[in-house]
């Protein structure tokens, strides 16, 4: 294989402490996710969308990777190829195994204002009080693509699916799109594709291979065989 494009969604953190969507009584299923996660949400109550965030921040930063962010990292760095890595996780759990990463739904340890569309590193803890290091608004929010807004880099996602000789979604519901799609565009392509989770997903028929099971076993395994 010349070149793989991996995507990871929220199985591949849970491992690490970090809960999915759908885990049952998990952080999610505590809130309206029109109230912390739209941007509704937030003009209606930056506050509580702040107070939702910066729980999530520091929730992250206790968190370390686990096996499969590890082995993920060694494939990026020992393949021959090339190894795109897109997540939907708004975690740093890949970088901190050592891997680049294109976040499609942004990053908790990112700020942006939403005023004048400025970045920076976020603080540990964000106010609906903090004004913009640039041009000065009250207009600061978690640097995170929220419902109804549109995804990141999805052009260059494009463009790396279109020339995947490999693709491999791991961690994923295969319920949210347009990453849902990702394996779709991947096999339109020419792409042998590999699903990697506890359970199938639900676009598991458009998978050439299942490897079912805790992504932090998972996973290894699957790299120590592209390796070799």
């Amino acid at each position: 294989m010349d070149k793989i494009v991996i995507l990871t969604g929220a199985g591949i953190s849970a491992e690490s402490g970090l809960g999915t969507f759908r885990d049952e009584g998990g952080v999610w299923t505590k809130y309206d996710l029109s109230e912390v996660a739209t941007p509704e949400g937030f003009a209606r109550d930056p506050a509580k969308v702040h107070d939702f965030y910066n729980a999530r921040r520091k929730n992250a930063v206790g968190a370390s990777p686990n096996a499969a962010h590890v082995a993920i990292a060694r494939l990026q760095a020992k393949y021959a190829g090339e190894v795109i890595l897109v997540t939907q996780n708004v975690d740093s759990l890949h970088e901190a195994a050592g891997a680049e990463a294109i976040h499609m739904h942004g990053r908790l340890d990112r700020a942006i204002c939403a005023a004048c569309n400025a970045r920076w590193d976020a603080p540990p803890e964000m106010f609906a009080t903090d004004a913009c290091r640039v041009c000065g608004k009250t207009a600061t929010r978690p640097d995170i693509v929220w419902f109804g807004e549109v995804p990141k880099a999805l052009h260059v996602i494009g463009d790396h699916l279109e020339s995947a000789d490999l693709f491999a979604a791991i961690g994923t519901s295969g319920q949210v799109y347009p990453a849902a799609g990702f394996v779709a565009e991947a096999k339109r392509a020419g792409a042998r594709t590999v699903e990697i989770n506890l359970e199938r997903s639900d676009v598991a028929s458009l998978f050439d291979e299942h490897r079912i099971g805790p992504a932090s076993e998972t996973v290894p395994a699957w790299v120590d065989m592209l390796l070799r």
